[in-house]
């Protein structure tokens, strides 16, 4: 008789063996059934027995043990740059017998990353601590190993690489204007036959002055100059100012009533074959033609072929600028001082209360556009060729790209270049005594210069010209708040946005149907949580622009901070991710940027809230604030090209 080695089974059955053989009464026709019957039962039995006894894995003609499994705390794990400790714990779950003693590990880790490990062994509990001094932000899969001898498990986790920001109880006095940001947002329109009608369609100037613009930038060209011929005698024909002030009178009902006017060029008539003034033989008329700008706004007008031109407006213009981009409109240097030296007085004759913009500049950082081959000559000595009339304030205009096919990266790059000639300026400013306080103004400014310039070429490049949405999409949400930040940093003191009701590329606005695009949103934040109010147009006290805080930020590359403080105690914390997904994306998604906000040495706020503008912004209603908790270290999240605003409340 065959045994089975099966621990209590073969005893149960060796009894029931014993049972049936003492049972001598039955017949052998009777014990033959019964002994099938009891032996097919105690098969069975037996099979059960020994199914379950297999199951510990170390019997004859057994299979090991199943593997263990195991299971994360969170499937997201946020590590700061600081190298504060960021721990997962690990749960095994063991099948029954398993006892084996498990190893961890973590395999992909971004470089710089560290960890501390703490296996289970035998137990069933173990943590994973992770450092990321050192490691590049973003965010990275890695995956967590339990290896307990005889197999492996794994586990996914999304390890966050967290920039930190620490912002200190000090204001950077050398930031900004002696640690203040005194630094406005505002608009352009730029009256010519292509976009005169824009208020004759939308008579409603709410949204307009809703933005919050300050001294509203105008510049007339085309057939909106209103001077087209110089008759002699006179005639009233050679002046029309109907399509001009299509545009300039809603204008001077919105937002402050107080518009800079930019005489951007010169009637057709004074210029020469290729339409550049010919101040040879123009320049008084220029000079003239200036001087009753201010006249038909300011001061009752001037009369010319028998009939009175005067503007129907209450308010009147203070600002004006002189000339556009003269540095790729055909003059030099040398000859701009020329004609702003005899256009400022002669305007000035008229109203003696007005201020000027001088300067202009195209600034494309290479060649005539680089303020280093300009503002030399403009800030020579007065009795040896330099500026010699009054100054209110220089001005420049800065684009990232002339290229649609330039990458995000190559847009972002160009912010730097902005902010050192913003301080080339000041150093230039500086050289004389009556120009060191002159402000510098920023009037136009736009991710890309290009334009149609007839037939779908680019004006830039000859080739076929394509919008770059760059201008309208969560990509200018990035950089728009970086370029604002870096300028304010160096003492620039206005931002104007090119321009207001245009397409894609350009518009705050949709210059058909006035709908609002992502642009209009944030220009509209940025004047809302940065405010420098013109007290020569509010009643006074007039509140003081926010103070510059200074921080300490772990990584600048791909993240810009701006950290401000205003004299009620309340503190706005402005994050905005520029970080480009890949090296060859145009208009891309951005990659996503976590940052710890530490804020735990301003003391207590009451309360908290914050406002984020990225590609799930609603561009007709806008972004929404939502209150959040406050605690010492706050986080900010941007799933891609972004801007998140935190108002911090007393």
């Amino acid at each position: 008789m065959r045994t089975v080695e099966a621990g209590n089974s073969t005893v149960a059955l060796s009894k029931f063996l014993v049972v049936i053989w003492r049972r001598p009464s039955w017949s052998p026709e009777i014990f033959a059934v019964r002994i099938r019957t009891e032996t097919r039962l105690a098969i069975i039995l037996c099979t059960i027995i020994l199914a379950a006894s297999c199951g510990g894995g170390y019997a004859n003609n057994s299979q090991p043990p199943a593997p263990v499994t195991l299971q994360l705390s969170a499937s997201t794990l946020t590590a700061t740059q600081d190298g504060a400790p960021a721990p997962v714990n690990v749960t095994l779950v063991r099948p029954y017998g398993n006892t084996n003693s498990v190893a961890l590990s973590v395999t992909a880790l971004p470089a710089n990353v560290t960890t501390q490990i703490t296996s289970p062994g035998t137990g069933n509990a173990g943590m994973i601590t992770f450092d990321a001094q050192g490691a590049a932000a973003g965010s990275y899969s890695v995956t967590v190993n339990a290896n307990d001898g005889v197999a492996n498990a794994t586990a996914g986790l999304t390890l966050v690489v967290a920039i930190v920001t620490t912002v200190q109880n000090t204001v950077n006095v050398n930031a900004g204007v002696n640690g203040r940001l005194q630094e406005f947002m505002s608009t352009s329109f730029q009256p010519a036959e292509w976009d005169y009608q824009f208020f004759l369609t939308h008579q409603d100037v709410t949204p307009l002055t809703n933005l919050g613009p300050q001294h509203i930038r105008i510049q007339g060209i085309s057939q909106a100059i209103p001077m087209k011929a110089n008759s002699n005698p006179q005639q009233p024909t050679d002046w029309d100012f109907t399509m001009l002030d299509d545009v300039v009178r809603p204008i001077l009902t919105s937002a402050d009533h107080s518009p800079e006017f930019q005489i951007a060029v010169a009637p057709s008539f004074m210029n020469d074959s290729i339409g550049h003034l010919d101040i040879t033989n123009h320049l008084s008329d220029f000079v003239q033609y200036s001087a009753n700008l201010v006249r038909y706004y300011n001061t009752g007008g001037f009369t010319w072929g028998g009939t009175h031109f005067q503007s129907q407006s209450l308010n009147k213009i203070t600002w004006w600028g002189i000339f556009n981009e003269y540095n790729i409109n055909g003059l030099t240097s040398a000859q701009y001082v020329q004609v702003y030296n005899a256009v400022v007085p002669a305007m000035l004759a008229v109203d003696p209360t007005i201020k000027f913009s001088a300067l202009e500049l195209a600034d494309f950082d290479s060649g005539s556009g680089d303020p280093r081959n300009n503002l030399p000559i403009f800030v020579d000595p007065a009795n040896q060729g330099g500026v010699n009339a009054q100054v209110n304030i220089v001005s420049t205009h800065f684009y990232s790209s002339c290229n649609q096919s330039n990458t995000d990266t190559q847009l972002f790059n160009s912010v730097a270049g902005f902010a050192n000639d913003v301080t080339y300026f000041y150093q230039e400013l500086k050289l004389r005594s009556d120009l060191v306080r002159v402000p510098v103004w920023v009037t136009e400014n736009n991710v890309n210069a290009d334009f149609d310039k007839g037939g779908g070429i680019s004006a830039c490049n000859g080739t076929a010209f394509v919008l770059d949405h760059r201008g309208t999409s969560a990509f200018f949400a990035a950089w728009r708040p970086y370029v604002f930040s870096q300028l304010g940093k160096v003492g620039n003191q206005a931002l104007y946005h090119w321009d207001y009701d245009a397409d894609q590329q350009y518009g705050e606005v949709d210059f058909r149907s006035a709908n609002k695009y992502l642009s209009y949103w944030v220009d509209y934040n940025l004047a809302r949580y940065f405010p420098d109010p013109d007290c020569s147009n509010l009643p006074q006290p007039c509140p003081a622009p926010p103070s510059i805080l200074t921080v300490n930020t772990t990584e600048t590359t791909t993240v810009e901070i701006l950290v401000t403080r205003n004299d009620d105690g309340s503190v706005v914390v402005m994050v905005a991710n520029h970080a480009v997904h890949s090296l060859s994306d145009n208009n891309g998604p951005g990659d996503p940027r976590t940052v710890v906000v530490d804020i735990s040495s301003l003391g207590a706020f009451s309360s908290a809230t914050q406002l984020t503008i990225d590609a799930n912004t609603d561009p007709v209603n806008g972004p929404t604030s939502a209150a959040v908790s406050v605690a010492p270290r706050m986080t900010v999240t941007l799933s891609g090209y972004g801007v998140s605003f935190l108002e911090l409340k007393p």
